[in-house]
């Protein structure tokens, strides 16, 4: 209750209202594996819980749940690293990492509870935390899209640029948490509040931010062009392999289609396909599926009279937003314009069809 400015404005309250909405919107995301919503969701979460407890604690004076209010951090980087590391490993050998990465901070906090005299420390440990998550991410995103093997592949080059997000947003929560550790260590916390009222501000607009992009980012399709290796005999093989079960079995037309599902029709390692893709074609798996889908589009946009929204579903595509990019990106123009260049060769053909 020393300072005002939390209790006039409780922008920790505002913080977790965010998270809390956050935490539903990204459960309703059609990310792929089911596993991948509930991390997420369990992050923005606990950071709603977390943000909430800060309100009580620094903004009203309510000191019961320190506890709780300085350790349940330490699970905040763990869950967004798990989050998307669900994404590139099987269900079964996720088990494990569950283990390692959240026993981990209930084995810390015994620790400290233990040996420690106070939990001041334990700010160091949460600081330490998100710098090692940080790395853990980055190292994740060097991978690249195809390493999520268990996204959809119209989500693996999105989801490959939130994790770089994500890098962002854990360093801003190292320096704050930092900032406000040495204020504990040096001022015995006098300048926290005012720390965490300017630290909030930010910490809003990341997260406001996060509200209107999520839902449009997925959608987003970027070809990065880069220095590949040449493809070899093999490489080319398993390409024709893959161009025949597209071709034959519209499996593009599932807009659920992954990449480890795409491997084990052919009996391969999602890696291994997701490299001679790589090398065969100059793009990943994502833009390689959706060349077939656009394909698909494009001769129903010229033979029917169907909706672009309903081609759009009927040719594989999750969001008529993402269609009406790729189309436009491929062709040049929108499947609208397309339809409408192709009519007169349409009508020909049709008034050709009905004199024979």
């Amino acid at each position: 209750m020393d300072d005002p400015a939390l209790v006039s404005f409780p922008l920790p309250m505002l913080t977790a209202l965010l998270c809390s909405v956050l935490a539903i919107l990204v459960w309703r995301l059609e990310l792929g594996p089911v596993r991948a919503n509930a991390l997420f969701s369990a992050f923005f979460g606990l950071g709603a819980v977390s943000s909430y407890f800060v309100a009580l604690r620094f903004g009203y004076g309510f000191d019961a749940l320190i506890p709780l209010q300085r350790t349940l951090p330490l699970f905040m980087a763990p869950l967004l690293y798990l989050g998307f590391a669900s994404m590139t490993v099987e269900k079964r050998e996720l088990a494990g990492s569950l283990l390692f990465h959240l026993g981990a901070p209930f084995i810390a906090m015994g620790l400290f509870w233990l040996l420690a005299e106070d939990l001041k420390a334990l700010d160091w440990l949460i600081s330490a935390s998100y710098a090692v998550y940080a790395l853990a991410l980055y190292l994740l995103w060097r991978k690249g899209p195809d390493a999520l093997i268990f996204a959809r592949v119209d989500m693996t080059r999105s989801l490959s640029n939130w994790i770089l997000r994500g890098v962002g947003f854990l360093i801003f929560l190292l320096f704050l948490d930092t900032a406000i550790a040495v204020d504990f260590a040096v001022n015995r916390g006098s300048n926290v509040v005012r720390l965490i009222s300017y630290g909030t501000v930010p910490l809003i607009l990341l997260l406001l931010a996060a509200l209107v992009t999520l839902p449009l980012v997925f959608s987003r399709s970027r070809v990065t062009a880069q220095a590949l290796p040449a493809p070899d005999a093999e490489d080319t093989q398993v390409e024709a392999r893959l161009r025949t079960l597209m071709d034959e079995q519209q499996l593009f037309l599932d807009p659920d289609l992954t990449v480890q599902r795409l491997a084990r029709r052919l009996h391969l390692p999602a890696r291994s396909l997701s490299a001679a893709i790589n090398r065969t074609q100059g793009s990943n798996v994502s833009q390689y599926v959706n060349t077939f889908r656009l394909a698909h589009a494009a001769r129903l946009l010229v033979e029917s009279d169907d909706s672009v929204t309903k081609i759009a579903a009927q040719s594989g595509f999750m969001t008529r937003s993402n269609f009406y990019r790729e189309f436009q990106r491929v062709h040049g123009q929108s499947p609208t314009e397309y339809r409408l260049s192709t009519r007169p060769e349409r009508e020909t053909g049709r008034a050709g069809s009905q004199q024979a």
